[in-house]
């Protein structure tokens, strides 16, 4: 049985370590902070990610499964990716579970902290990855102005 996540003050002290490496343009080169806008405030929040690439197309993937930052982008559509002085506007289009299954595989294979969170073993074929999808939403990015 996997995980549930919960944000303790561990998690909350390691996010703020990531979001200041993150302003200063540093950590783990896939990583960025998400900022979109509250879906009730209109707000901006922010939280630090861990994207997918591969060549040029990009995921986002919610490892923990439907947090708040999950609402807020399906509510927004769009979103920035920060890094150190760079900012990017995308636009965030949630996936079927048959096109989530492999990113999520690849996910697990490259974030290994996430993998108690998945039923699934990085291991597994796709399949079991297409199986637990519904749990852990993953969203394609694309240029906000293309």
């Amino acid at each position: 049985m996997a995980r549930m996540f919960r944000m303790g003050a561990g998690r909350r002290a390691a996010n703020a370590f990531v979001r200041a490496g993150l302003a200063l343009g540093l950590g783990e080169r896939n990583t960025r902070l998400l900022v979109v806008a509250g879906r009730k405030s209109g707000r901006p929040m922010s939280t630090p990610v861990t994207l997918i690439v591969e060549g040029e197309r990009r995921w986002l993937v919610s490892p923990y499964g439907e947090r708040a930052w999950v609402k807020n982008l399906r509510a927004a559509g769009v979103c920035e990716l920060r890094r150190g002085r760079r900012s990017e506007r995308v636009r965030a289009r949630e996936v079927s579970a048959e096109k989530a299954g492999p990113v999520l595989k690849r996910y697990a294979e490259r974030v290994p902290f996430t993998r108690p969170y998945f039923d699934a073993k990085h291991t597994d074929p796709a399949e079991r990855f297409i199986a637990e999808a519904d749990r852990h939403p993953v969203f394609e990015l694309t240029p906000a102005d293309g």
